[in-house]
C-alpha cells in the first residue's frame, strides 16, 4: 500500500500535468493525424491522450483508404478518456462524418474542457478529400462555435464560408469579417499556401483585433502534417498555462523549426513529415 506522501505526491502529478486530448484520424504513415499530435503534444512538454475517430490507409503520396470509427465507440473513447484524466485542453482533427461531429461536440458539453482547439481538417497534402462535403455544416453549427480558436489552412476557409481560396495577403483579410461569424472565439488563418509569397504569414483573428505571424518560408517538399502539428502544439501550450496569444506565437515557432529540420528525415518518397523531435537531434555548440 503506498504511504500517505506517496499519495499525495501523486495526487500532485495529477493535478499539474498539463494533459492534451487529440481526438483525430489515425495515419498509418505516421507524419500527420494522430501520430503527429502524440509527437508534438509530447514534444511541446504535455502529455497526449487520444481518441480515435477513422482509420486511414496512408503515406507520404497519398490516402489509399478511409475506415470511420462508429460515433458510438468515439464516445466510448471519450468518456473512458473524460472520466479518468484531468484533460485541460482538447485539439480536434478529422472528423469524418456528421455523426461523429455531433457526438464530439455532445461530449464536450458535457465534460466543458477548459481549452478547445479546432482544426478543421477537410483535405490531405496530398489532395485526398478527409472530410465528407455533406458533414461542414454540422461542422459549422456544432462545434467552431464551442472552439476558442479554430485553425483553418486557406482552402478550409474558403470552403467553410464559401469563397474562392484567397491568393494573397490581402485577400486573406478581406475574408476576416465571415470567418469571425463561424462562432469561434478566435481564427488562426494560415496563409502557408501562398507559395508565391517570400513569407508564411499567417492572420491571428481575434473578436476586435488581428495580429500578423510571419516567418520566411522555408523551402521543403516535407510538410506533411504541419496543421495537425501546428494546432497540438496551440493545444498543448494552452494546457500549460500560456495566454492564447502567447500559445499562438510559440506554436509558430514550435512548427518554423520542425519544417526548417524537416529535410533531416529521410522518409517515403511524397511528402515527408516535419521532424517533431528536432530539438532532439540539434548537435550541440
Amino acid at each position: 500500500m503506498p504511504s500517505l506522501h506517496t499519495t499525495a505526491l501523486l495526487s500532485t502529478l495529477s493535478v499539474t500535468t498539463p494533459i492534451v486530448l487529440t481526438i483525430a484520424g489515425s495515419d498509418s504513415g505516421g507524419g500527420a493525424g494522430i501520430q503527429a499530435d502524440i509527437k508534438a503534444i509530447s514534444a511541446t512538454g504535455s502529455y497526449a491522450c487520444s481518441v480515435i475517430t477513422a482509420l486511414t490507409a496512408q503515406n507520404t503520396q497519398g490516402v489509399t483508404g478511409i475506415y470511420p470509427i462508429s460515433s458510438e465507440f468515439v464516445e466510448q473513447q471519450l468518456d473512458a478518456v473524460f472520466s479518468d484524466l484531468n484533460v485541460i485542453a482538447v485539439k480536434v482533427g478529422m472528423l469524418s462524418d456528421s455523426n461523429i461531429i455531433h457526438s464530439v461536440a455532445k461530449k464536450i458539453k458535457q465534460y466543458t474542457p477548459q481549452y478547445l482547439v479546432v482544426d478543421p481538417v477537410m483535405v490531405a497534402t496530398s489532395g485526398d478529400l478527409l472530410l465528407q462535403s455533406s458533414a461542414i455544416e454540422s461542422l459549422k453549427s456544432e462545434l467552431l462555435p464551442l472552439a476558442d480558436v479554430i485553425t483553418p489552412n486557406l482552402p478550409e476557409a474558403a470552403a467553410l464560408i464559401g469563397v474562392k481560396i484567397p491568393q494573397n495577403e490581402d485577400e486573406m483579410t478581406a475574408i476576416i469579417s465571415e470567418l469571425r461569424q463561424l462562432g469561434a472565439k478566435s481564427v488562426l488563418l494560415k496563409g502557408g499556401h501562398l507559395e508565391e509569397s517570400i513569407n508564411s504569414t499567417d492572420l491571428f483573428i481575434g473578436a476586435d483585433s488581428v495580429e500578423r505571424l510571419s516567418t520566411a518560408r522555408i523551402e521543403t517538399r516535407n510538410t506533411h502534417g504541419t496543421g495537425c502539428t501546428l494546432s497540438s502544439a496551440i493545444a498543448s501550450y494552452l494546457a500549460q498555462g500560456y495566454e492564447l496569444q502567447a500559445a499562438m506565437a510559440s506554436g509558430k515557432q514550435y512548427i518554423t523549426q520542425a519544417i526548417i529540420h524537416a529535410d533531416e528525415l529521410n522518409v517515403g518518397q511524397g511528402y515527408g513529415p516535419v521532424n517533431h523531435f528536432f530539438a532532439l537531434h540539434t548537435p550541440e555548440s
